[in-house]
């Protein structure tokens, strides 16, 4: 997914972008993008460890076909040095952690993440419970529109996923910044059919990019 950093000069565009959808609904748009949703440490030792074990118990049935023999002692020391190498190698490259975890196990993470900032940047407080969180997630290259109770009574989930997928899409080529600003138009128009600006209207949340 994106690799490059997204510029000041994108924050501006991805601002004003919000404000001009807002401009046309009711709604309130609040974007955020993570660099990545957990640090996998835990998770990607457990999965090197029963890696480990599978390979000694292979390694073990090996030398006994091949009439070889190796002390007790001797192999556990040899299992411990490598689980010790490997937790080493874990802590020193953060960046090789999340390949030793599964996909659904970092969807989960990045979607418990969405879950947290619309709950941490107050989306859900809005006055019509009309908040839209478009949330990124780069590590584990994920995306999710995240909407208030108000919006999803209108609009199903696969008006969302046409978003997401449009987002993921521009990340990928990493154009993630153009890729904000179509999703937040997509959004926009969704929420100016179903929930159009009206007199009295106010801007109740940040208009900008929050990285984490």
């Amino acid at each position: 997914m994106a690799t490059r950093p997204i510029s000041p000069q994108d924050h501006e565009r991805i601002a004003a972008a919000i404000r001009a959808a807002e401009s046309k609904t009711d709604g309130e748009i609040y974007c955020v993008v993570a660099h990545a949703s957990n640090g996998y440490f835990f998770p990607a030792a457990f999965m090197a460890t029963s890696g480990m074990l599978i390979v000694s118990l292979a390694v073990a049935y090996g030398l006994e076909a091949w009439w070889l023999s190796i002390r007790l002692p001797h192999f556990v020391i040899v299992q411990l040095l490598a689980l010790a190498s490997v937790l080493v190698l874990l802590w020193a490259l953060p960046n090789l952690r999340i390949h030793l975890v599964p996909r659904r196990q970092r969807y989960q993470a990045a979607h418990d993440n969405a879950l947290r900032q619309f709950l941490a940047r107050n989306v859900h407080r809005t006055t019509a419970r009309t908040g839209v969180l478009v949330f990124v997630s780069i590590a584990e290259r994920y995306a999710e529109v995240v909407a208030d109770s108000g919006i999803n009574s209108k609009v199903g989930q696969h008006v969302w996923d046409g978003v997401i997928r449009d987002l993921t899409q521009h990340a990928g080529d990493d154009r993630l910044a153009d890729g904000f600003v179509k999703a937040i138009g997509q959004v926009g128009a969704v929420l100016a059919e179903h929930f159009p600006v009206t007199s009295g209207d106010a801007n109740e949340l940040d208009d900008h990019l929050v990285e984490i």
